[in-house]
């Protein structure tokens, strides 16, 4: 589904990501795990084409390192950013109305769709999005990338700044649209659980990319553990 190669995003004279090199297959869930600063979300706009780069992204073996946002979207990329980018002056139905601009699929269905996702959505759908919730911006967030039916879902930071309640419910969710077939790129602190829920993993630290592996294995790594746990794995609560 995805292959990145050699891929470098500078600001400046930083290195904010440094020759990563990464793939998604049909179907699979892969979660990049690391520490802020690590580069994790210059990696994710830079296969959106929101950052400039070096190295290539290829989309079901076609290269489109080249290609603008918004045709990268036409491709079936979508990207929920971190900090959710709503329209805040537009209502919950307005801004899946504009996320669907140009699209092919039919508009009422997808909303539909969203709404029965999300029922607090349709409770809400004539009110602004700005005063709704941190959970429920998330969730129109995650609806608006899911209007087109992308193929290729990228999301940065889901859970930030959302109760544990909420929490569980969105990676609950982001499982039950992997499991319908779509592939995701998943951009996390909360490492444990991004990776319980994911078939493979890769550490991002300073840049640079590492692992590729299975995610239950990453779950009992020792060095995982004492950085983003707090504790090795076997240690007592």
């Amino acid at each position: 589904m995805l292959e990145v190669r050699d891929l470098n995003v500078r600001y400046g004279v930083v290195r904010a990501v440094l020759d990563a090199n990464l793939h998604v297959d049909h179907g699979e869930l892969v979660v990049v795990v690391g520490a802020n600063g690590a580069g994790k979300s210059s990696l994710l706009r830079a296969i959106a084409g929101l950052n400039k780069h070096r190295g290539d992204v290829e989309l079901e073996g076609n290269s489109i390192g080249v290609l603008r946002a918004e045709q990268r979207v036409k491709r079936g990329v979508a990207l929920v950013p971190e900090g959710r980018h709503i329209f805040g002056r537009m209502s919950v139905l307005e801004n899946l109305q504009v996320a669907h601009w140009g699209a092919s699929t039919d508009l009422t269905a997808e909303i539909a769709d969203a709404f029965a996702r999300f029922p607090r959505l349709d409770e809400r759908k004539h009110q602004t999005a700005a005063t709704l919730s941190g959970g429920e911006q998330q969730m129109l967030a995650l609806s608006r990338a899911l209007i087109r039916k992308p193929r290729l879902l990228m999301l940065d930071e889901p859970s930030m700044g959302l109760a544990p309640k909420i929490v569980a419910q969105m990676f609950e969710i982001i499982s039950e649209i992997n499991a319908a077939g779509t592939s995701v790129l998943l951009i996390e602190q909360n490492a444990r659980m991004a990776l319980s829920i994911a078939h493979r993993g890769y550490l991002m630290e300073t840049g640079t990319l590492s692992g590729g592996g299975d995610a239950r294995v990453m779950l009992e790594d020792e060095r995982l553990h004492e950085a983003y746990f707090g504790k090795s794995p076997g240690t007592a609560s």
